[in-house]
């Protein structure tokens, strides 16, 4: 296993981080196999776990909390915490986290409700990494393009409160570092300013979607990486699966993700399995298994702090941590670029 610094810490965290959100719904894992993964895992080196309040996916108001469960009940028998580096997130208001708390959004009833009911589920007394799930205000994230303004947009919590809060949480140890998620540049800056002009918390990481059919994260936030000591924690490297080729010529896996959710479709419309067919055939005309080829990539990229890859089967996680082996050639990358070129961002 490789490792990075945990931006502006001296935390050490493996570059495959190992996502959670389809342990413990009944649905794609049980809690068995959510500790297997995790067994397996540290096994090979990873000690970076990535979660969030609102899993596991599809949220749904009878399995909220479970994953969260799940990891608690792996650190109860393995004792292992202190080993673990732990990223968990609150979600922002949608209509589909109605049935999270009384209090929604990032303001003070939010966030010491979510810091205090993860801590319990976790069964720890803190997180590494705080993370806030999604912006409050009205902007392109989760599949949007572009930005489009409204007027209209005000949001109950803003920048400034939000860290002051979290300041707090880790003045009394609830949480040591925070990150962001889904998150455009304006509001990375913003959130940096705050808390550079104000002696609040850095942003440390900022977790959003890169991948062969996304890679908007270099058109602005990767350059704020470089140059503000933050990392990117990578999430949907393979695109919902959709990378290792499993979907095309609509085939459907039982028990895959898009098979089981057919709404998932962020990364399986038209223009991406055009894309898809061209770097499942130049994976396999070069002898790589195309989910590697597709980690590696993201793994190659200097901005990277690390990749989040989830599993609802051990030998896709084995898989998939395995890239962290494969070195691809320049010639590879190259013909790579020339894809993207073709049909830059697919599926933002």
């Amino acid at each position: 296993m490789k490792y990075n610094k945990l931006p502006g810490t001296d935390i050490n965290i493996s570059v495959m981080c190992l996502g959670s959100g389809t342990w413990g719904g009944g649905v794609q894992n049980t809690e068995q196999q959510g500790h297997d993964q995790m067994d397996y895992a540290f096994s090979k080196g990873v000690n970076f776990f990535d979660t969030a309040e609102l899993y596991p996916i599809p949220p749904v108001p009878s399995t909220q909390g479970a994953t969260e469960r799940v990891i608690g009940t792996w650190f109860k028998k393995r004792k292992k915490r202190s080993k673990i580096v732990l990223a968990t997130k609150i979600a922002g208001p949608a209509d589909y986290t109605t049935h999270l708390r009384k209090y929604l959004g990032y303001h003070k009833k939010a966030l010491d409700h979510a810091i205090e009911q993860s801590l319990i589920r976790l069964q720890t007394d803190y997180i590494d990494l705080f993370q806030i799930h999604w912006p409050e205000r009205k902007t392109n994230f989760f599949g949007p393009r572009g930005y489009v303004h409204d007027e209209t947009c005000t949001w109950k919590s803003n920048f400034y409160e939000i860290l002051e809060h979290l300041k707090n949480h880790i003045k009394i140890g609830n949480i040591r570092y925070i990150g962001v998620c889904n998150e455009t540049p304006w509001g990375v800056m913003k959130f940096l300013e705050m808390g550079k002009n104000n002696k609040l918390p850095l942003v440390r990481t900022i977790q959003n979607p890169y991948s062969l059919l996304n890679r908007l994260f270099e058109v602005g936030n990767a350059e704020i990486c470089h140059r503000e000591e933050i990392g990117l924690l990578a999430y949907s490297p393979l695109g919902f699966g959709n990378l290792t080729g499993k979907y095309l010529n609509k085939n459907k896996p039982k028990g895959a993700r898009i098979t089981m959710f057919p709404d998932y479709d962020r990364y399986s419309k038209n223009m991406s399995i055009k894309s898809i067919e061209k770097y499942v055939t130049l994976a396999k005309n070069h002898g790589l298994r195309p989910a590697q080829m597709a980690l590696s990539f993201v793994l190659s990229r200097p901005f990277l702090s690390s990749v989040i890859v989830g599993a609802t089967t051990m030998e896709q996680l084995k898989e998939n941590i395995g890239s962290v082996e494969l070195d691809l050639s320049v010639d590879i990358i190259d013909s790579i670029n020339e894809i993207h070129d073709e049909q830059p961002n697919p599926a933002p």
